[in-house]
C-alpha cells in the first residue's frame, strides 16, 4: 500500500509538472512578438500620427469610434462613422501618413446615421 501512494503521488507531481510547464510555455508564446523594439517603437509613432491626422483633417463626429492598429506599418482602422465619405477619407488620410505600408479598413457606415442624413 506505501508502495502504491508512492508511485501514485510521484505520478502527480509528474502531471502537475508537465502542466506547470506547458501552461509558462503557452503564456511565454503569447508575450512574445516577431517585432523588433524599433519597429514596435516605430508602429505606435505610426498610430500616434494617424490619430493626429484623423482628427485634424477628417474631422468627423464619429472620430472618437475609430480604433488605430499598426502592425508591421500595417495600419488597420476599425469602429463606425457617419458616412461613407468619412470612411474613404480616414483611409485616404491614413494612407498618406510616412511609414504606412498598407491600410485596412474595416471601418462600417452607421446605418442609422445614413437614414437620418437622407
Amino acid at each position: 500500500m506505501t508502495k502504491n501512494r508512492v508511485l501514485r503521488n510521484f505520478c502527480s507531481i509528474v502531471v502537475l509538472s508537465m502542466a506547470a510547464l506547458a501552461s509558462i510555455a503557452m503564456f511565454a508564446e503569447g508575450c512574445n512578438t516577431v517585432e523588433s523594439p524599433n519597429r514596435q517603437v516605430s508602429d505606435l509613432q505610426i498610430t500616434t500620427q494617424v490619430k493626429a491626422k484623423l482628427a485634424s483633417d477628417v474631422r468627423a463626429s464619429s472620430l472618437t469610434n475609430i480604433d488605430v492598429n499598426t502592425t508591421n506599418g500595417v495600419v488597420t482602422l476599425a469602429g463606425q462613422v457617419e458616412s461613407a465619405d468619412v470612411r474613404h477619407s480616414a483611409e485616404k488620410v491614413t494612407a498618406s501618413v510616412p511609414g504606412v505600408v498598407r491600410v485596412n479598413n474595416n471601418l462600417q457606415v452607421d446605418p442609422a446615421s445614413v437614414s437620418i442624413a437622407h
